[in-house]
């Protein structure tokens, strides 16, 4: 019996990692890619099953593009992003976002800014 459990459990785990034929069979579709003197570059590619890569840049300072591809529930997932001195920063939908700041902590917030901390110390002076 145990035999056949684990051989299940080994059945099943192969089946679900097993790539989905269309994917398995997906063929390049476009690819472009450019890279010139002055360290620009560029480059883009399709496949067949909807996933789509492109970006542009100068190497090592700045680049932008975007990617696309479907999620195994048929949702089109796209991004776009940037990077550069200040970090990678991507946008899409598909992206947690923190949810919004309280009215009450927003007025609080307020209210902190605009009456200043007094220090009630005797001859204490703060910077």
């Amino acid at each position: 019996m145990k035999f056949f459990i684990l051989t299940a459990a080994v059945i099943l785990a192969v089946a679900q990692a097993r790539p989905d034929s269309f994917d398995a069979q997906a063929e390049l579709r476009e690819f472009k890619s450019d890279l010139k003197e002055d360290g620009s570059y560029e480059y883009r590619f399709q496949t067949s099953n909807g996933i789509a890569q492109q970006e542009q840049g100068v190497g090592g300072h700045y680049a932008s593009g975007s990617s696309a591809y479907y999620n195994p529930d048929g949702q089109l997932i796209q991004l776009t992003y940037t990077a550069d001195e200040n970090g990678f920063h991507p946008q899409g939908a598909h992206l947690p976002t923190p949810p919004p700041i309280p009215a009450a902590i927003l007025r609080s917030l307020e209210y902190i800014r605009t009456h200043p901390q007094k220090d009630q110390r005797q001859g204490h002076v703060r910077f």
